[in-house]
């Protein structure tokens, strides 16, 4: 069995007396193992990371730059072995594997352009021979801690912006497909990152654990369900750290009667069911708003016909498998309970059958979805589209300012005024107008409101540059000694 190794201080290190299966969700067969890391292995990679930190903050902006200029290139020439790695671990289909790089190579672009993201400010002649001027320097060593659903893109919004700004990392990727985490490491070794900027831990919550108890880490940057997000959020910011953690989302799509039928309906199955809908920005509930809902409806279910389920590997697939069985089990879970309480199965994903073990389950669409129901309130990572109805615009928009997430919202409509209005008004802190995955690009920053974020910044761009940095403030004075005096009064500027 292949073990997937921890990278450490520029090296595989396969300690750990404890392993965690890696299976392939296309066929359910465990292909791999990954080696899971101590509290002292943790503790090991910290300290290379403190070990590194001194050279790595006094390293040029230029010779940083360099790093991801040559990354971004690794990136683009390795795409499809990427891609391979990430459907094999998670179960995506190829091309959206290879989006995913595609995404997180925008941060990596952004942090290439650290010359101009780290300059500061300063002001000459505030008081009489006294000029004031701003710096921004790293916070010191990161804990990365990503989910299983974007092994690539995730961590790449995390650390290019921390290795950009003077910080070292280190990494805790999911152990579900961890393998992506370390071929990106040993691509910033290849592309000039030294030693021990960089490193790789896996394992569970003793790992997790391990880098919010120790003193060292800094900073903690975080993205997965909300029960854990709040749950770093509060360990981490007791011990002391700046912390970023994004949760959970549920986020909608209101449909407005004049929005265009089918673009809305292509929209909703492509946000909807993309990556098996396990993205923190799918959409996981249509509101149609007064009497397109019978239409649209329809028109969703008249497209599902045609998307094929299977391994992510074929190229005629249009969405894999999940990333557990587990997980599998718990969304028909869901769509039972649905059912149960009341709402209109259109398509049920259970009946869908895919030949093998893998963790398949197909599409279902909900019509008739009510806020009580648990189908509507919790979030379920899965290919499961709720249609909920509402008789006015002021209906629908309660409705989502209503739910405890804020990740994103979209409208869909040809009023221009409508979508001013619908910006103005909605709770959320990315909003689409007619596009349904409202995920900024690279230049600015990602980030949900309410139970979606604990913590004051959202995760890459510009807000990225202010978490991984402290700013520093320095007064000077350069004046003839011969006018020095001995003055016990509070100074004031003249």
């Amino acid at each position: 069995m292949e073990l997937i190794p921890h990278f450490i201080a520029g090296a595989e290190n396969p300690s750990g007396e404890r392993r965690g299966p890696v299976f392939n969700p296309a066929t359910g067969e465990q292909h791999r193992e990954v080696a899971f890391a101590s509290t002292a292995l943790v503790n090991e990679a910290i300290a290379a990371a403190a070990a590194a930190l001194p050279a790595w903050r006094a390293t040029s902006l230029t010779k940083r730059a360099d790093v991801f200029f040559n990354l971004r290139t690794l990136l683009k020439s390795r795409t499809t072995e990427l891609s391979a790695i990430v459907t094999s671990e998670h179960g995506k289909v190829l091309s959206d594997a290879a989006g995913e790089v595609a995404r997180g190579l925008e941060n990596v672009e952004f942090a290439a352009g650290l010359m101009h993201l780290l300059k500061g400010e300063r002001d000459e002649q505030v008081s009489t021979n006294i000029d004031v001027h701003s710096i921004k320097q790293p916070v010191g060593v990161v804990g990365a801690i990503t989910p299983f659903n974007f092994p690539v893109m995730v961590p790449l919004w995390m650390i290019a912006s921390a290795i950009a700004c003077g910080n070292t990392v280190v990494l805790k990727p999911s152990e579900k497909d961890p393998s992506a985490a370390v071929f990106l490491a040993k691509l910033f070794q290849e592309a000039g990152l030294p030693d021990g900027v960089l490193n790789v831990v896996h394992g569970d919550k003793e790992a997790v654990d391990a880098i919010l108890d120790n003193p060292t880490v800094k900073a903690v940057s975080f993205v997965g369900s909300t029960p854990i997000a709040r749950s770093i959020y509060q360990r981490a910011a007791a011990n002391g750290k700046r912390v970023q953690a994004l949760g959970g989302a549920k986020n909608h799509m209101m449909v407005l009667p004049d929005a265009d039928l089918g673009a809305a309906a292509d929209a909703a199955v492509s946000a909807a069911y993309g990556s098996a809908g396990e993205r923190c920005m799918a959409v996981s509930v249509v509101v149609a708003v007064g009497d397109i809902a019978d239409d649209l409806v329809g028109a969703i279910k008249e497209r599902l016909g045609g998307l094929k389920i299977g391994a992510g590997t074929e190229s005629d697939t249009d969405m894999g498998p999940l990333i557990t069985r587990e997980h599998r089990d718990k969304v028909a879970g869901y769509v039972a309970g649905a059912a149960a309480e009341g709402a209109v199965v259109i398509a049920d994903g259970r009946e869908t059958l895919v030949d093998g073990d893998g963790f398949f389950i197909g599409v279902t669409l909900l019509d008739h979805v009510l806020p009580h129901m648990d189908v509507y309130k919790d979030e379920i990572f899965g290919p499961v589209l709720s249609v909920v109805r509402a008789e006015t615009y002021d209906q629908a928009i309660e409705l989502i300012n209503s739910n405890q997430f804020g990740n994103g919202a979209a409208i869909f409509t040809r009023d221009g005024g409508a979508a001013r209005t619908f910006e103005f008004d909605v709770e959320a802190g990315m909003v689409g107008v007619n596009v349904p995955v409202p995920v900024p690009v690279g230049a600015f920053s990602f980030g949900g409101w309410k139970d979606s974020l604990f913590g004051d910044a959202h995760i890459y761009g510009p807000e990225s540059v202010h978490f991984y940095t402290r700013s520093k403030v320095v007064t000077t004075r350069w004046a003839d000694p011969s006018t020095s005096r001995i003055d016990l009064g509070f100074p004031s500027n003249s």
